[in-house]
């Protein structure tokens, strides 16, 4: 039970850096280079130098800076209310609230990276050189592990 529990914890602890990772970093469209993120808009001067401007301040940007700041907090308050849970918890019960709001958490980020797949064409005009930077792709992998490990909560239940 003890490394069913640890093995749970690394993945809650696991997606919670992929979400914080995702939100901050300046890696969600790379073309040459200039970087965007959810943030600012960084260009590579000359040598190592970096300007970078604040994001545009489109409705659906804000929509997906928020979906993210979202599923962190959620995804931090499930961990926090599993740790209370598995002390207060009786014998026997299910950590119904700390699935909850993982799943919550996971349904955050698919959610703000959906929105950012469809509209990021209104923000930064497509070309061949623009891709998907490390940070997008992070936040797509933290989705269906933030799924996982609701549904894992939800299933298991305390035992002695």
């Amino acid at each position: 039970m003890l490394l069913l529990l640890l093995g749970i914890i690394v993945l809650h602890v696991t997606v919670l850096v992929l979400l914080f990772v995702s939100t901050i970093v300046s890696q969600w469209l790379v073309n040459g280079g200039q970087t965007a993120d959810l943030w600012q808009n960084c260009t590579s001067g000359t040598g190592a130098i970096f300007q970078c401007l604040t994001s545009s301040t489109n409705e659906w940007l804000q929509s997906v800076q928020a979906m993210m700041i979202l599923s962190v907090i959620f995804s931090v308050l499930s961990l926090f209310l599993f740790f209370c849970q598995l002390f207060t918890l009786t014998k026997g019960g299910r950590f119904y609230l700390t699935g909850i709001f993982q799943i919550l958490a996971g349904l955050c980020v698919m959610s703000g990276a959906a929105i950012f797949t469809v509209r990021h064409t209104d923000w930064h005009q497509a070309s061949e050189n623009t891709s998907y930077g490390f940070a997008y792709i992070l936040a797509w992998l933290a989705f269906p592990l933030a799924l996982a490990s609701g549904i894992i909560y939800v299933i298991l239940r305390k035992r002695e």
